[in-house]
């Protein structure tokens, strides 16, 4: 094993000693690799039945459900994020091991028509040894995301999860496997992108990749896959617009500024922070989100407190991406109208010291007069912090052109009242999920994945991800008479006469 690393833990970041976890080698990537390849081969899960497998997933979701309690705890702790987001995103997981239970006990396989007298049926079958890589922003969610699926096919999983935020990976593995998932078939390393991750990631027995995380890194390790001709999923970077027409109500999409932008404290791939508004409206969409904007940084405490509304950062790491982000466009064509600073101090909420986690205060930036903002490096690069740039716009298709300026495409958001504006403009909205008056929906049934590969390659949930999980395989069946197969099928009998072709 390879020596310990940091983790966000208790408010601070502690050194992850040896009760807690290690970074795997390259040799414990081998022996993972092997193990789930030997149980793939095995059969013992992926050619198990769907209603057996079936039954283990809906005993995942029952255990799940009996230790919520301890991964909130977890998952606030290693993450940073406020007890009351985590109380609500965790008991939604068990939704994701429900529906892939349902979809394999009703799910029907196709006859196809053919010539002659022959019986073709096409099943679904699984890959075999494919690797999942998840972030540190929703470390539960992505991988409950990416594992029911591939569970359902009946692949054997390793999964990787962030070197920031492991542990809640590591417990819900344990969970998994007190389900009945036979060992070998799900395998949790944490580890280094640069060692663990590129040791799996390149190993020629993964059949499927499936990676949540940045631009760059998602680019990276498609490289890698692509070179041993294995299936890649990618959901990576965003800069999600998010447009108020002038037939919004706006109290209701203040409310939608607010939990699309700094839920999370804005980590999140889908995160609004380009907020459009018409310009009729601007002022007082300005007046009410600030307004908003400093109620959540007034209640902003210890994360395990249930009334604290926002916690810190991730890293060091990531506090000064959006410093250098927030700086250049002060520097050149923004102004802060709340926010734009780390904070310090004491908590007014119950006293937390701020100096224990990288904490920023939930920001609002607009362009300075005779200047845009929409030519700075904020507009156009993924800050991953709880920071939003506002612009107005004239015209609904003024509207879709700042909308759609950006190299991202996963998610989008459209406030209005106005029915047809909102089906007229999410069509022409480039991205792949575009939330009408709401934001940040997630449901197991609903496809998740970008439109432009900024933002990745295929989709979560849905049919699409067990499919993304499994492959084709058709079987054909001749079902003619020992007397009609002599009769039409001897291709090199004595004679001419025709013989038939396919």
């Amino acid at each position: 094993m390879a020596a310990p690393y940091n983790l966000w833990l208790a408010g601070k970041e502690q050194k992850c000693g040896e009760p807690l976890c290690h970074a795997a080698s390259k040799a414990d990537v081998e022996a993972a690799v092997q193990a789930a390849h030997a149980a793939y081969k095995s059969g013992i899960w992926s050619r198990a039945s769907r209603h057996e497998r079936a039954d283990v997933l809906e005993k995942c979701a029952t255990l799940l459900t009996e230790s919520l309690p301890e991964l909130i705890a977890l998952e606030v702790k290693q993450t940073g994020r406020a007890i009351r987001e985590m109380k609500a995103q965790v008991p939604s997981l068990i939704k994701w091991f429900k529906y892939y239970a349902s979809l394999l006990r009703v799910e029907e396989r196709s006859v196809l028509p053919t010539v002659g007298k022959l019986h073709n049926f096409v099943d679904r079958v699984p890959l075999g040894v494919v690797v999942q890589i998840t972030p540190f922003n929703h470390p539960l969610l992505i991988a409950v995301k990416k594992l029911a699926p591939a569970l359902a096919a009946g692949n054997s999983i390793i999964l990787k999860p962030s070197e920031l935020t492991p542990l809640s990976s590591l417990l819900l593995a344990k969970i998994v496997h007190q389900a009945g998932i036979p060992s070998g078939v799900l395998s949790v390393l944490p580890g280094y992108g640069a060692t663990t991750g590129k040791a799996l990631v390149s190993h020629p027995l993964v059949r499927k990749v499936d990676v949540t995380g940045g631009t760059a890194a998602g680019k990276a390790i498609g490289s890698i896959v692509g070179g041993n001709l294995s299936k890649y999923t990618a959901e990576l970077g965003g800069k999600a617009p998010l447009v108020v027409f002038e037939k919004a109500n706006v109290d209701v999409a203040v409310n939608g500024i607010a939990f699309g932008s700094y839920i999370a404290s804005g980590q999140t791939c889908v995160a609004s922070t380009r907020i459009i508004v018409a310009n009729t409206i601007i002022e007082e969409v300005l007046q009410k989100l600030t307004a908003k904007v400093e109620g959540i940084t007034r209640r902003m405490g210890n994360p395990s407190n249930p009334e604290s509304m926002m916690g810190p950062l991730i890293s060091k790491q990531q506090l000064q991406n959006v410093e250098r982000l927030v700086t250049d466009a002060l520097k050149n064509n923004a102004k802060a109208l709340v926010g734009a600073k780390r904070m310090t101090g004491s908590s007014s909420l119950d006293g937390f010291d701020f100096s224990k986690g990288y904490f920023y205060e939930p920001t609002v930036l607009v362009s300075t007069e005779g200047k845009s903002i929409v030519n700075s490096a904020i507009w156009r690069e993924e800050a991953f912090g709880p920071v939003i740039v506002v612009v107005g716009f004239d015209s609904e298709n003024e509207a879709i052109t700042l909308a759609n300026d950006t190299e991202f495409g996963l998610g989008a958001g459209i406030w209005t009242e106005d029915l047809g504006q909102a089906f007229r403009v999410s069509e022409q909205i480039e991205a792949g999920i575009v939330w009408v008056n709401t934001h940040h929906r997630n449901d197991p049934s609903s496809p998740w994945g970008g439109v432009k590969s900024a933002s990745g390659v295929g989709s979560e949930n849905g049919v699409d991800a067990y499919h993304a999980y499994s492959m084709s395989k058709s079987t054909i069946v001749n079902f003619a008479t020992s007397e009609e197969s002599l009769a039409q099928d001897d291709w090199f009998s004595e004679g001419s006469r025709n013989v038939r072709y396919g």
